[in-house]
Protein backbone atom coordinates (compact mmCIF):
# COMPACT_ATOMS: atom_id res chain seq x y z
CA UNK A 1 0.00 0.00 0.00
CA UNK A 2 0.99 3.60 -1.02
CA UNK A 3 2.77 5.33 2.20
CA UNK A 4 2.19 8.66 3.55
CA UNK A 5 5.33 11.25 5.02
CA UNK A 6 3.92 13.69 7.46
CA UNK A 7 6.07 17.05 7.95
CA UNK A 8 6.08 19.41 10.68
CA UNK A 9 7.50 19.95 13.85
CA UNK A 10 5.72 17.03 15.51
CA UNK A 11 5.72 16.54 19.41
CA UNK A 12 5.32 13.19 20.02
CA UNK A 13 4.64 12.70 23.44
CA UNK A 14 6.73 9.72 23.50
CA UNK A 15 9.28 9.91 26.91
CA UNK A 16 12.66 8.71 24.30
CA UNK A 17 11.83 10.41 21.22
CA UNK A 18 9.77 13.48 22.47
CA UNK A 19 10.09 15.43 19.00
CA UNK A 20 10.79 15.08 15.10
CA UNK A 21 10.60 16.28 11.97
CA UNK A 22 9.05 13.31 9.66
CA UNK A 23 6.63 10.38 10.24
CA UNK A 24 5.87 8.16 8.05
CA UNK A 25 2.53 6.30 7.70
CA UNK A 26 1.52 2.78 6.15
CA UNK A 27 -1.90 1.15 6.88
CA UNK A 28 -3.16 3.78 8.93
CA UNK A 29 -0.55 3.72 11.68
CA UNK A 30 3.34 4.92 12.09
CA UNK A 31 5.90 2.71 10.48
CA UNK A 32 8.62 5.77 11.12
CA UNK A 33 9.10 8.95 13.68
CA UNK A 34 12.17 11.02 12.97
CA UNK A 35 14.17 12.87 10.11
CA UNK A 36 12.94 14.08 6.99
CA UNK A 37 15.86 12.39 4.66
CA UNK A 38 15.28 8.67 6.53
CA UNK A 39 11.64 9.03 6.06
CA UNK A 40 11.65 10.02 2.46
CA UNK A 41 14.07 7.46 2.11
CA UNK A 42 11.50 4.75 3.76
CA UNK A 43 8.69 5.87 2.22
CA UNK A 44 10.10 5.72 -1.68
CA UNK A 45 9.34 8.47 -4.29
CA UNK A 46 5.55 7.32 -4.70
CA UNK A 47 5.02 8.63 -1.13
CA UNK A 48 1.98 11.11 -0.66
CA UNK A 49 3.46 14.08 1.46
CA UNK A 50 1.67 15.82 3.76
CA UNK A 51 3.79 19.29 4.49
CA UNK A 52 2.33 21.15 7.45
CA UNK A 53 5.43 23.23 7.37
CA UNK A 54 6.13 25.40 10.23
CA UNK A 55 3.28 24.48 12.11
CA UNK A 56 2.86 21.91 15.14
CA UNK A 57 1.49 18.20 15.07
CA UNK A 58 0.52 16.66 18.20
CA UNK A 59 -0.51 13.20 18.50
CA UNK A 60 -4.69 13.66 18.44
CA UNK A 61 -6.33 14.66 20.92
CA UNK A 62 -8.80 12.62 22.61
CA UNK A 63 -11.66 13.86 25.08
CA UNK A 64 -12.22 11.85 28.49
CA UNK A 65 -15.96 12.64 29.45
CA UNK A 66 -18.57 14.06 26.79
CA UNK A 67 -22.09 13.01 25.76
CA UNK A 68 -21.68 13.20 22.05
CA UNK A 69 -25.08 11.86 20.62
CA UNK A 70 -26.98 14.73 22.88
CA UNK A 71 -24.51 16.92 21.19
CA UNK A 72 -25.72 16.15 18.31
CA UNK A 73 -29.14 15.73 19.45
CA UNK A 74 -29.05 19.23 20.72
CA UNK A 75 -27.48 20.89 17.44
CA UNK A 76 -30.03 19.37 15.24
CA UNK A 77 -32.72 17.90 17.28
CA UNK A 78 -33.66 20.58 19.42
CA UNK A 79 -34.16 24.34 20.28
CA UNK A 80 -30.69 25.49 21.30
CA UNK A 81 -30.91 27.59 23.92
CA UNK A 82 -27.33 27.91 24.36
CA UNK A 83 -26.75 30.45 21.42
CA UNK A 84 -28.22 32.88 24.32
CA UNK A 85 -24.33 32.29 26.17
CA UNK A 86 -23.91 32.00 29.66
CA UNK A 87 -27.29 34.13 31.27
CA UNK A 88 -30.70 33.52 31.46
CA UNK A 89 -33.26 35.71 28.93
CA UNK A 90 -36.81 34.17 28.57
CA UNK A 91 -37.89 36.52 26.06
CA UNK A 92 -35.29 35.28 23.84
CA UNK A 93 -35.82 31.78 24.33
CA UNK A 94 -39.68 32.09 23.71
CA UNK A 95 -38.54 33.33 20.14
CA UNK A 96 -35.96 30.01 19.47
CA UNK A 97 -38.34 28.05 20.65
CA UNK A 98 -41.44 29.28 18.91
CA UNK A 99 -39.11 29.49 15.38
CA UNK A 100 -37.99 25.37 16.32
CA UNK A 101 -41.73 24.73 16.80
CA UNK A 102 -42.89 26.35 13.08
CA UNK A 103 -39.85 24.84 11.28
CA UNK A 104 -40.68 21.41 13.08
CA UNK A 105 -44.36 20.90 12.67
CA UNK A 106 -44.29 17.18 12.84
CA UNK A 107 -43.07 16.26 16.04
CA UNK A 108 -45.10 14.49 18.96
CA UNK A 109 -42.70 15.80 21.82
CA UNK A 110 -40.58 19.14 21.65
CA UNK A 111 -37.35 19.95 23.47
CA UNK A 112 -34.84 23.06 23.99
CA UNK A 113 -31.88 22.40 26.00
CA UNK A 114 -29.57 25.09 27.13
CA UNK A 115 -31.76 26.93 29.04
CA UNK A 116 -29.70 28.59 32.08
CA UNK A 117 -31.86 28.94 35.33
CA UNK A 118 -31.73 31.56 37.76
CA UNK A 119 -33.64 33.01 41.13
CA UNK A 120 -36.10 34.09 38.34
CA UNK A 121 -39.64 32.08 38.93
CA UNK A 122 -40.53 29.94 36.02
CA UNK A 123 -42.91 27.27 35.95
CA UNK A 124 -45.37 25.71 33.26
CA UNK A 125 -46.93 28.29 32.27
CA UNK A 126 -44.63 29.79 30.89
CA UNK A 127 -44.32 26.63 28.58
CA UNK A 128 -48.26 26.58 27.79
CA UNK A 129 -48.23 29.82 26.70
CA UNK A 130 -45.22 28.94 24.02
CA UNK A 131 -46.71 25.10 23.56
CA UNK A 132 -49.90 24.57 24.77
CA UNK A 133 -50.98 21.33 22.28
CA UNK A 134 -48.13 19.03 22.61
CA UNK A 135 -45.37 18.14 25.74
CA UNK A 136 -42.76 20.54 25.61
CA UNK A 137 -39.29 20.03 27.90
CA UNK A 138 -37.01 22.64 28.84
CA UNK A 139 -33.45 20.75 29.14
CA UNK A 140 -30.80 22.76 31.54
CA UNK A 141 -27.51 23.78 30.31
CA UNK A 142 -26.13 21.36 32.84
CA UNK A 143 -29.08 18.32 32.47
CA UNK A 144 -29.61 18.19 35.84
CA UNK A 145 -32.85 19.62 36.09
CA UNK A 146 -35.57 20.54 33.48
CA UNK A 147 -39.00 22.50 33.34
CA UNK A 148 -41.83 20.27 31.41
CA UNK A 149 -45.42 22.10 30.18
CA UNK A 150 -48.88 20.63 30.93
CA UNK A 151 -48.95 18.21 28.13
CA UNK A 152 -45.33 17.21 29.05
CA UNK A 153 -46.44 16.02 32.38
CA UNK A 154 -49.31 14.29 31.50
CA UNK A 155 -47.29 12.09 29.04
CA UNK A 156 -44.66 11.39 31.66
CA UNK A 157 -46.88 11.01 33.97
CA UNK A 158 -45.90 13.44 37.02
CA UNK A 159 -49.20 14.44 38.84
CA UNK A 160 -49.01 15.49 42.76
CA UNK A 161 -49.28 11.59 43.84
CA UNK A 162 -45.90 10.96 41.94
CA UNK A 163 -44.36 13.94 42.94
CA UNK A 164 -44.74 12.78 46.56
CA UNK A 165 -43.36 9.62 45.46
CA UNK A 166 -40.05 11.50 44.06
CA UNK A 167 -40.05 14.00 47.01
CA UNK A 168 -40.04 17.70 46.76
CA UNK A 169 -36.57 18.87 46.36
CA UNK A 170 -36.66 16.45 43.05
CA UNK A 171 -40.19 17.56 41.43
CA UNK A 172 -40.74 20.88 42.81
CA UNK A 173 -44.58 21.85 43.67
CA UNK A 174 -47.02 24.62 44.39
CA UNK A 175 -48.48 25.68 47.29
CA UNK A 176 -51.59 22.91 46.60
CA UNK A 177 -49.05 19.98 45.63
CA UNK A 178 -49.32 20.35 42.34
CA UNK A 179 -46.25 19.99 40.12
CA UNK A 180 -44.92 23.11 38.71
CA UNK A 181 -43.26 21.78 36.21
CA UNK A 182 -39.39 21.98 37.57
CA UNK A 183 -37.74 18.69 38.17
CA UNK A 184 -34.08 17.93 39.21
CA UNK A 185 -31.82 14.83 38.94
CA UNK A 186 -32.79 11.39 38.58
CA UNK A 187 -36.97 12.01 37.49
CA UNK A 188 -35.31 14.65 35.12
CA UNK A 189 -32.71 12.14 33.47
CA UNK A 190 -36.07 10.11 33.55
CA UNK A 191 -38.08 11.96 31.37
CA UNK A 192 -35.24 13.46 29.19
CA UNK A 193 -33.72 9.46 28.30
CA UNK A 194 -37.74 8.45 27.35
CA UNK A 195 -38.35 11.61 24.39
CA UNK A 196 -38.35 8.93 21.76
CA UNK A 197 -35.42 8.97 19.44
CA UNK A 198 -35.31 6.24 16.12
CA UNK A 199 -32.32 4.59 14.80
CA UNK A 200 -32.08 7.36 11.98
CA UNK A 201 -32.36 10.07 13.74
CA UNK A 202 -29.78 8.96 16.70
CA UNK A 203 -27.07 8.18 13.25
CA UNK A 204 -28.00 11.91 12.31
CA UNK A 205 -27.28 13.22 15.79
CA UNK A 206 -24.19 10.99 16.09
CA UNK A 207 -22.72 12.32 12.23
CA UNK A 208 -23.72 15.47 13.42
CA UNK A 209 -21.52 15.31 16.91
CA UNK A 210 -18.75 13.39 14.57
CA UNK A 211 -18.62 16.81 12.30
CA UNK A 212 -18.32 19.09 15.35
CA UNK A 213 -15.47 17.22 17.57
CA UNK A 214 -13.43 16.50 14.16
CA UNK A 215 -12.95 20.00 13.79
CA UNK A 216 -12.33 20.77 17.23
CA UNK A 217 -9.27 18.25 16.40
CA UNK A 218 -10.56 15.33 18.73
CA UNK A 219 -9.74 11.79 17.15
CA UNK A 220 -11.38 9.79 19.91
CA UNK A 221 -13.66 10.42 22.64
CA UNK A 222 -15.38 9.00 25.95
CA UNK A 223 -19.24 8.92 25.42
CA UNK A 224 -20.10 9.65 29.41
CA UNK A 225 -23.53 7.96 29.26
CA UNK A 226 -24.46 5.66 26.82
CA UNK A 227 -28.24 4.61 27.52
CA UNK A 228 -29.94 1.40 26.35
CA UNK A 229 -33.25 2.68 25.89
CA UNK A 230 -32.05 5.70 22.86
CA UNK A 231 -30.61 3.44 20.34
CA UNK A 232 -27.00 5.00 20.19
CA UNK A 233 -25.39 1.23 20.44
CA UNK A 234 -27.53 -0.06 17.07
CA UNK A 235 -27.34 3.64 15.72
CA UNK A 236 -23.01 3.17 15.91
CA UNK A 237 -22.92 0.01 14.61
CA UNK A 238 -25.17 0.84 11.77
CA UNK A 239 -22.92 3.73 11.26
CA UNK A 240 -19.49 1.63 11.05
CA UNK A 241 -21.26 -0.86 8.59
CA UNK A 242 -22.06 1.86 6.37
CA UNK A 243 -18.22 3.24 6.68
CA UNK A 244 -19.11 6.14 7.95
CA UNK A 245 -17.66 6.18 11.16
CA UNK A 246 -13.95 8.09 12.06
CA UNK A 247 -14.20 9.24 15.24
CA UNK A 248 -13.51 6.63 17.63
CA UNK A 249 -15.72 6.61 20.63
CA UNK A 250 -15.37 5.06 24.00
CA UNK A 251 -19.04 4.44 25.71
CA UNK A 252 -20.03 3.60 29.23
CA UNK A 253 -23.56 2.60 29.45
CA UNK A 254 -26.01 4.31 32.23
CA UNK A 255 -26.52 2.41 35.07
CA UNK A 256 -29.76 2.90 37.51
CA UNK A 257 -29.77 4.47 40.80
CA UNK A 258 -29.21 2.02 43.47
CA UNK A 259 -29.13 -0.89 40.61
CA UNK A 260 -32.00 -3.77 41.98
CA UNK A 261 -29.68 -6.45 40.57
CA UNK A 262 -26.05 -4.80 39.72
CA UNK A 263 -25.17 -8.81 38.65
CA UNK A 264 -27.81 -8.55 36.10
CA UNK A 265 -26.73 -4.73 35.15
CA UNK A 266 -23.44 -5.82 34.13
CA UNK A 267 -24.47 -8.97 32.70
CA UNK A 268 -26.61 -6.86 29.87
CA UNK A 269 -23.86 -4.36 28.94
CA UNK A 270 -21.58 -6.97 28.78
CA UNK A 271 -23.79 -8.42 26.03
CA UNK A 272 -24.51 -5.63 24.38
CA UNK A 273 -20.90 -5.18 24.11
CA UNK A 274 -20.52 -8.57 22.51
CA UNK A 275 -23.25 -7.75 19.80
CA UNK A 276 -22.40 -4.10 19.32
CA UNK A 277 -18.85 -3.19 20.13
CA UNK A 278 -16.45 -2.69 17.07
CA UNK A 279 -13.13 -0.57 16.28
CA UNK A 280 -14.85 2.79 16.04
CA UNK A 281 -17.26 2.04 19.08
CA UNK A 282 -16.75 0.34 21.73
CA UNK A 283 -18.92 -0.38 25.26
CA UNK A 284 -15.77 -0.15 27.85
CA UNK A 285 -17.41 0.67 31.12
CA UNK A 286 -21.01 1.46 33.28
CA UNK A 287 -21.62 4.97 33.91
CA UNK A 288 -23.16 6.22 37.73
CA UNK A 289 -24.43 9.45 38.99
CA UNK A 290 -23.54 9.32 42.41
CA UNK A 291 -25.06 13.20 43.03
CA UNK A 292 -25.70 16.73 41.10
CA UNK A 293 -24.45 19.68 40.62
CA UNK A 294 -23.57 22.62 43.33
CA UNK A 295 -25.75 25.49 41.50
CA UNK A 296 -28.79 23.26 41.79
CA UNK A 297 -27.72 22.13 45.70
CA UNK A 298 -27.50 18.23 44.92
CA UNK A 299 -24.10 17.58 45.03
CA UNK A 300 -23.63 15.37 47.30
CA UNK A 301 -21.20 17.34 50.17
CA UNK A 302 -19.53 15.71 53.19
CA UNK A 303 -20.80 19.08 54.98
CA UNK A 304 -24.31 20.61 55.12
CA UNK A 305 -25.15 23.75 52.16
CA UNK A 306 -24.04 27.22 54.62
CA UNK A 307 -27.29 28.71 53.38
CA UNK A 308 -29.66 25.21 53.72
CA UNK A 309 -28.68 23.83 57.41
CA UNK A 310 -29.17 20.29 57.73
CA UNK A 311 -29.05 19.76 54.24
CA UNK A 312 -26.26 18.10 52.31
CA UNK A 313 -27.13 17.48 48.74
CA UNK A 314 -29.04 14.88 46.93
CA UNK A 315 -27.26 11.03 47.41
CA UNK A 316 -28.25 9.66 44.30
CA UNK A 317 -26.58 5.99 43.88
CA UNK A 318 -25.33 5.65 47.82
CA UNK A 319 -26.07 1.95 48.06
CA UNK A 320 -22.46 1.12 49.84
CA UNK A 321 -23.05 -3.16 49.14
CA UNK A 322 -24.71 -2.60 45.47
CA UNK A 323 -21.60 0.12 44.47
CA UNK A 324 -18.99 -2.70 45.90
CA UNK A 325 -20.85 -5.63 44.10
CA UNK A 326 -21.45 -3.40 41.03
CA UNK A 327 -17.07 -2.46 40.81
CA UNK A 328 -16.21 -6.09 41.22
CA UNK A 329 -18.99 -7.48 38.76
CA UNK A 330 -17.36 -4.87 36.51
CA UNK A 331 -13.90 -5.88 36.72
CA UNK A 332 -14.46 -9.10 35.72
CA UNK A 333 -15.60 -8.63 32.47
CA UNK A 334 -13.05 -6.14 31.78
CA UNK A 335 -15.56 -2.89 32.69
CA UNK A 336 -14.83 0.24 34.36
CA UNK A 337 -17.32 2.01 36.56
CA UNK A 338 -17.38 5.96 35.39
CA UNK A 339 -18.63 8.05 37.55
CA UNK A 340 -20.59 11.38 37.84
CA UNK A 341 -18.92 13.10 41.07
CA UNK A 342 -19.07 16.55 42.18
CA UNK A 343 -19.21 16.71 45.73
CA UNK A 344 -16.78 15.88 48.20
CA UNK A 345 -19.34 13.45 49.76
CA UNK A 346 -20.14 11.41 46.84
CA UNK A 347 -16.18 11.03 46.18
CA UNK A 348 -15.46 9.72 49.85
CA UNK A 349 -18.52 7.27 49.55
CA UNK A 350 -17.29 6.03 45.79
CA UNK A 351 -13.52 5.34 47.03
CA UNK A 352 -14.60 3.70 50.15
CA UNK A 353 -16.71 1.19 47.78
CA UNK A 354 -13.60 0.97 45.13
CA UNK A 355 -11.60 -0.09 47.79
CA UNK A 356 -13.66 -2.69 49.55
CA UNK A 357 -14.02 -4.54 45.89
CA UNK A 358 -10.43 -4.19 45.19
CA UNK A 359 -10.32 -6.02 48.36
CA UNK A 360 -12.20 -8.87 46.50
CA UNK A 361 -11.00 -8.42 43.20
CA UNK A 362 -7.34 -7.90 44.23
CA UNK A 363 -7.12 -5.67 40.91
CA UNK A 364 -5.86 -2.15 41.31
CA UNK A 365 -5.69 -1.58 37.74
CA UNK A 366 -9.47 -1.66 37.18
CA UNK A 367 -9.22 2.38 35.95
CA UNK A 368 -12.34 3.43 37.64
CA UNK A 369 -13.36 6.73 36.68
CA UNK A 370 -14.42 9.93 38.82
CA UNK A 371 -15.21 12.93 36.58
CA UNK A 372 -15.67 16.80 37.67
CA UNK A 373 -14.50 16.60 40.88
CA UNK A 374 -15.43 20.37 41.84
CA UNK A 375 -14.52 19.57 45.94
CA UNK A 376 -12.13 16.73 46.96
CA UNK A 377 -10.41 15.83 50.53
CA UNK A 378 -6.51 16.01 50.62
CA UNK A 379 -7.52 12.42 51.90
CA UNK A 380 -9.30 11.28 48.67
CA UNK A 381 -6.88 12.77 46.58
CA UNK A 382 -4.13 10.75 47.55
CA UNK A 383 -7.09 7.71 48.12
CA UNK A 384 -7.90 7.85 44.14
CA UNK A 385 -3.84 7.40 43.16
CA UNK A 386 -3.69 4.77 45.68
CA UNK A 387 -6.53 2.87 44.06
CA UNK A 388 -5.92 3.18 40.58
CA UNK A 389 -8.46 5.53 39.99
CA UNK A 390 -8.58 8.13 37.20
CA UNK A 391 -9.77 11.93 37.72
CA UNK A 392 -11.07 13.52 35.32
CA UNK A 393 -10.94 16.81 35.23
CA UNK A 394 -12.35 20.22 33.71
CA UNK A 395 -9.80 22.87 33.60
CA UNK A 396 -12.63 24.81 31.79
CA UNK A 397 -14.33 25.01 34.75
CA UNK A 398 -11.56 26.04 37.16
CA UNK A 399 -11.84 29.96 36.69
CA UNK A 400 -14.47 32.57 38.32
CA UNK A 401 -17.18 32.95 36.81
CA UNK A 402 -19.54 36.48 37.28
CA UNK A 403 -22.43 35.21 39.11
CA UNK A 404 -21.59 31.21 39.45
CA UNK A 405 -19.13 32.05 41.74
CA UNK A 406 -20.57 34.31 44.10
CA UNK A 407 -23.82 31.46 43.99
CA UNK A 408 -21.01 29.21 44.44
CA UNK A 409 -19.75 31.39 47.68
CA UNK A 410 -22.83 31.63 49.32
CA UNK A 411 -24.00 27.81 48.72
CA UNK A 412 -20.28 26.01 50.29
CA UNK A 413 -18.94 28.76 51.49
CA UNK A 414 -15.65 30.97 51.00
CA UNK A 415 -13.31 28.33 51.69
CA UNK A 416 -14.32 25.48 49.80
CA UNK A 417 -15.49 27.30 46.69
CA UNK A 418 -11.57 28.54 46.17
CA UNK A 419 -10.44 25.03 46.80
CA UNK A 420 -12.74 23.83 43.86
CA UNK A 421 -11.04 21.54 41.15
CA UNK A 422 -8.03 20.60 41.92
CA UNK A 423 -5.46 19.35 39.19
CA UNK A 424 -2.14 19.39 39.90
CA UNK A 425 -2.57 17.52 43.44
CA UNK A 426 -3.79 14.31 41.40
CA UNK A 427 -1.02 14.71 39.46
CA UNK A 428 1.44 15.26 42.66
CA UNK A 429 0.03 12.35 44.31
CA UNK A 430 0.60 9.99 41.29
CA UNK A 431 -3.05 9.92 39.50
CA UNK A 432 -3.34 9.36 35.81
CA UNK A 433 -5.19 12.51 34.90
CA UNK A 434 -7.69 13.18 32.01
CA UNK A 435 -9.43 16.66 30.92
CA UNK A 436 -12.89 16.60 30.24
CA UNK A 437 -15.10 19.01 28.86
CA UNK A 438 -18.61 17.44 29.89
CA UNK A 439 -19.75 18.95 26.04
CA UNK A 440 -22.33 19.65 25.61
CA UNK A 441 -23.52 19.78 29.35
CA UNK A 442 -20.95 22.73 29.50
CA UNK A 443 -20.75 24.62 26.06
CA UNK A 444 -17.32 25.02 26.12
CA UNK A 445 -14.67 22.34 24.27
CA UNK A 446 -12.10 23.85 23.47
CA UNK A 447 -8.36 22.54 23.81
CA UNK A 448 -5.71 25.46 23.40
CA UNK A 449 -8.35 26.86 26.57
CA UNK A 450 -8.08 23.67 28.52
CA UNK A 451 -4.12 24.48 28.10
CA UNK A 452 -4.90 28.15 28.58
CA UNK A 453 -7.25 27.65 32.31
CA UNK A 454 -5.29 24.79 32.91
CA UNK A 455 -1.97 27.11 33.71
CA UNK A 456 -3.96 30.19 34.46
CA UNK A 457 -6.42 28.77 36.82
CA UNK A 458 -8.81 31.71 35.01
CA UNK A 459 -9.72 32.70 31.52
CA UNK A 460 -7.92 35.32 28.73
CA UNK A 461 -9.79 38.63 28.36
CA UNK A 462 -11.68 37.98 25.32
CA UNK A 463 -13.16 35.12 27.07
CA UNK A 464 -14.38 36.73 30.26
CA UNK A 465 -13.13 40.00 31.08
CA UNK A 466 -11.47 40.64 34.41
CA UNK A 467 -9.27 38.49 36.88
CA UNK A 468 -10.67 35.45 37.51
CA UNK A 469 -8.09 33.18 38.90
CA UNK A 470 -8.92 30.89 41.07
CA UNK A 471 -6.97 28.26 43.75
CA UNK A 472 -3.72 28.83 41.60
CA UNK A 473 -1.75 26.93 43.36
CA UNK A 474 -3.77 23.76 41.60
CA UNK A 475 -2.30 25.37 38.11
CA UNK A 476 0.06 22.77 35.88
CA UNK A 477 2.71 22.78 32.96
CA UNK A 478 1.77 22.91 29.13
CA UNK A 479 3.26 19.00 29.45
CA UNK A 480 0.97 18.15 31.80
CA UNK A 481 -1.49 18.93 30.16
CA UNK A 482 -1.26 17.29 26.74
CA UNK A 483 -0.62 14.44 28.06
CA UNK A 484 -4.32 15.10 30.09
CA UNK A 485 -5.30 14.64 26.75
CA UNK A 486 -3.36 12.07 24.81
CA UNK A 487 -1.66 9.69 26.38
CA UNK A 488 -3.28 9.37 29.61
CA UNK A 489 -6.54 9.54 27.94
CA UNK A 490 -5.52 6.46 25.82
CA UNK A 491 -4.65 4.84 29.07
CA UNK A 492 -8.60 5.38 30.65
CA UNK A 493 -9.74 3.83 27.32
CA UNK A 494 -7.05 0.92 27.07
CA UNK A 495 -5.97 1.52 24.48
CA UNK A 496 -2.15 2.75 25.29
CA UNK A 497 -0.99 0.72 23.17
CA UNK A 498 -2.63 1.90 19.67
CA UNK A 499 -2.97 5.64 20.31
CA UNK A 500 -2.33 8.38 22.77
CA UNK A 501 1.25 9.23 21.26
CA UNK A 502 3.36 9.22 18.04
CA UNK A 503 5.50 6.20 17.88
CA UNK A 504 6.18 3.30 15.93
CA UNK A 505 2.63 1.40 15.49
CA UNK A 506 0.51 3.27 16.62
CA UNK A 507 -2.66 4.39 15.10
CA UNK A 508 -1.79 7.33 13.29
CA UNK A 509 -4.15 9.75 14.67
CA UNK A 510 -2.80 13.58 14.80
CA UNK A 511 -4.09 17.09 15.48
CA UNK A 512 -2.23 20.17 13.67
CA UNK A 513 -1.90 23.73 15.31
CA UNK A 514 -0.10 26.99 14.43
CA UNK A 515 0.89 26.87 17.95
CA UNK A 516 3.74 25.29 19.95
CA UNK A 517 1.73 24.51 22.88
CA UNK A 518 5.09 24.21 25.18
CA UNK A 519 6.82 26.84 24.88
CA UNK A 520 4.88 29.89 23.00
CA UNK A 521 3.49 33.03 25.04
CA UNK A 522 0.36 31.67 27.54
CA UNK A 523 -1.68 34.40 25.55
CA UNK A 524 -1.01 33.51 21.82
CA UNK A 525 -1.48 29.87 23.33
CA UNK A 526 -5.28 30.91 23.68
CA UNK A 527 -5.58 32.60 20.30
CA UNK A 528 -3.99 29.18 18.75
CA UNK A 529 -5.61 28.04 15.26
CA UNK A 530 -6.09 24.52 14.26
CA UNK A 531 -4.69 23.06 11.19
CA UNK A 532 -6.09 19.98 10.60
CA UNK A 533 -7.11 16.76 11.90
CA UNK A 534 -5.77 12.87 10.74
CA UNK A 535 -7.28 10.05 11.21
CA UNK A 536 -5.96 6.66 10.30
CA UNK A 537 -3.03 8.42 8.07
CA UNK A 538 -5.82 10.60 6.59
CA UNK A 539 -6.95 14.02 6.94
CA UNK A 540 -10.68 14.42 7.78
CA UNK A 541 -10.45 18.32 8.56
CA UNK A 542 -8.63 21.46 7.17
CA UNK A 543 -9.18 24.49 8.19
Amino acid sequence: MKKTIILGNIITMDEKRPYAKAAVVKNGVFAYIGGVEEAKRLAGKDAKVMDYGDNFIYPGFMEAHAHGVFAGYRAIGQANLAQVGLKTDYAKYREIIKEFIAKNPQRQIYMAAGWIPNEEPVTKAYLNEICPDKPFIMNSADAHSCLLNTKALEWAGIDAQRAKEYGYDLVYVDEKGEPTGYLCEGPAFKVIHEVPVTVEEAKSYILAWQDFAIASGLTATAFAGDDLRFPEAEAYYELEQEGKLKLRTYANVIIPDNAEDPKAEVANVAAIRAKYSHEYYKIIGLKVLLDGVTEAHTAWLLKDYDDQPGYHGVERFNDHDKMVELIAEADKEGLSVHAHSVGNGATHFMLDCIEDAEKITGNKDQRNILAHLQYVTDEDIRRMAATGTIPAVPPLWSGKLAGNYEQEVSSVGQEMADSAYPIKSFYDAGANVVFHSDYPVSPMMDVKLSIYTAERRGYPQFVVAGDTRRNTKEAITREQSLRAMTINVARQFRQEHRMGSIEFGKIANMTVYDCDFLHDDIEKVAQANIIATIIDGEEVYKA
